[in-house]
């Protein structure tokens, strides 16, 4: 009889889960102990720089001040933050290589030399100069977490059962958000975040690396992968039983088949193809606008300076505000885990949306008022909490997992990667210039993602379909029904099928 969770399914998830756990550990980790890294820059370069650390708030801003910092340090710093989503932009177009080239479990097992040479170089960097060796293991741990942001929700939504494929895919999100909850909470400076241990802090990340590395040989491969990609019809057959229990595999195998005969009419979709193809447009604008509407709800600028946020709404201790708010980001995607496979994708999508640009909207309302209205700092930090609620309940899970579901084995890889290089772009943008916005529109900053997030909930509204419970041929013939007449669509795939790939 099929068993829906085994043990062996479990393992399998939380080990590529741990891969996730640093890609959110790397997006964090940076921030706590800011000010005590520029102080190691600026002996190692030879600078007068002495922070002033304001021990009623213990703030700590994305970036130094100007008249505060020289120009060389500045820049170094601004390196050191910015090398990460760099490293994740480049490695993205490289998911569907390496997943394909030696297979999901193999491929995140090999990255895991990119994220333990990354912890050695920051982990060691009071040794050496600590500017470049931290810049360079951002850079290449942003490149280890572009790849393995990629093959994690690959990899469990290809292995996970049809009920429970969209709450095994929210852990890769649960799994960045408790990483990044780690990373503040050891970032603070009477744990790691402190002059003798920083280094320590940016390098623990490692050990991650090193707990996956012995986990992952314990995985058995993507049944997908093994049928569809590479056609061991006998070893996808034990790779189901291992996942699933003894059981008759004829229905799985004959879906699979199905997608595989899918696959061979529109042969493997190279990103160019991808992108200029009319078969895929709909399912790849679905794709792509549900990620830019994870990075562009200004998600992100809260994560990096809620600190400040809290500071200006009259908070006497803002980092632990802060790490309150990771707590309440880390507690919601579990509830997403819970009503993701109960309620639907596209009703936690309308969802989140719509209560954060609401949220928005009374944070704006809060920022401006609260020097007339001492009580409106209260509808502030309120408004930023239920922000990150409302993200974690949809926006924050679901587009990681969601593209998976919309594409078939042919073109999976490509549109992956293509998410993900729209996802990591779209995070490098904020990092680098809301400051600036923000320094420009002042208290009516978050007037822009109110407007955002409207349209992305009218998006989502009127174009994203329901993927709960179907297979990934009901989900492709959703998309089927708007497209082109067949007889074109047809002619297309065969020219797909018959032209070499890039």
């Amino acid at each position: 009889m099929e068993k829906q969770l085994t043990g062996t399914l479990a393992l399998a998830v939380f080990a590529a889960a741990l891969g996730s756990l640093q890609y959110g550990y790397g997006l964090g980790v940076i921030n706590a102990p800011q000010k005590v890294i520029q102080t190691h820059y600026a002996r190692s370069l030879g600078l007068e720089f002495e922070p002033q650390y304001d021990e009623e708030t213990n703030l700590t801003t994305m970036q130094p001040e100007a008249d505060s910092a020289p120009a060389a340090l500045t820049m170094y710093w601004s390196l050191s933050v910015a090398m990460f989503p760099v490293g994740g932009i480049i490695s993205s177009f490289m998911v569907g290589f390496v997943a394909d080239f030696r297979g999901r479990v193999k491929g995140m097992l090999v990255l895991n030399v990119l994220a333990v040479v990354a912890s050695l170089l920051m982990g060691l960097a009071k040794m050496g100069s600590p500017h470049i060796m931290v810049i360079a293991g951002r850079a290449v741990m942003g490149f280890y977490c572009g790849l393995s942001s990629g093959l994690v929700p690959m990899y469990i939504g290809e292995i996970a059962p049809v009920k429970y494929r969209g709450a095994l895919g929210a852990l890769h999100q649960l799994a960045i958000v408790t990483g990044i909850l780690i990373s503040q909470v050891l970032g603070l400076d009477f744990l790691l975040g402190n002059d003798d241990m920083w280094h320590l802090l940016l390098g623990l990340s490692g050990v991650i690396a090193v707990l996956q590395s012995l986990l992952l040989p314990l995985c058995p491969e993507s049944p997908r992968y093994l049928y569809i990609k590479l056609g061991k019809k006998e070893e996808a057959c034990k790779s189901l039983k291992r996942f699933k229990g003894e059981y008759d595999t004829s229905k799985d195998l004959a879906e699979m088949q199905a997608e595989k005969e899918e696959a061979l009419k529109e042969a493997k979709v190279s990103l160019l193809r991808l992108v200029r193809s009319s078969v895929y447009r709909q399912q790849l604008f679905v794709a792509l606008m549900l990620h830019l509407s994870q990075q562009f709800s200004g998600i992100n600028a809260i994560f990096y300076y809620s600190t400040a946020i809290f500071h200006k709404a009259g908070v006497a201790q803002p980092v632990y505000a802060t790490i309150g708010v990771g707590v309440v980001n880390t507690v919601f995607t579990l509830v997403s885990v819970i009503l993701v496979d109960r309620a639907g994708r596209r009703t936690l999508m309308l969802i989140g949306l719509g209560g954060m640009c609401l949220c928005a909207v009374g944070m704006t309302v809060g920022l401006v008022y609260q020097s007339i209205y001492s009580w409106m700092s209260y509808l502030s930090m309120s408004a930023i909490f239920l922000f990150v609620v409302f993200f974690e309940i949809g926006p924050g899970p679901i587009p990681w997992f969601i593209v998976a579901e919309l594409f078939s084995q042919g073109p999976r890889p490509a549109a992956i990667a293509l998410a993900g290089f729209c996802n990591w772009t779209s995070n490098f943008v904020i990092g680098m210039f809301f400051p600036y916005v923000e320094a420009y529109c002042g208290q009516y900053v978050f007037i822009i993602f109110v407007v955002l997030l409207f349209g992305f909930t009218l998006f989502t509204c009127l174009r994203v379909p329901e993927t709960k419970g179907k297979t990934f041929e009901e989900i492709a013939a959703l998309f089927q029904k708007k497209r082109a007449p067949r007889p074109v669509v047809e002619a297309e795939l065969e020219q797909l099928k018959g032209a070499t790939e890039a």
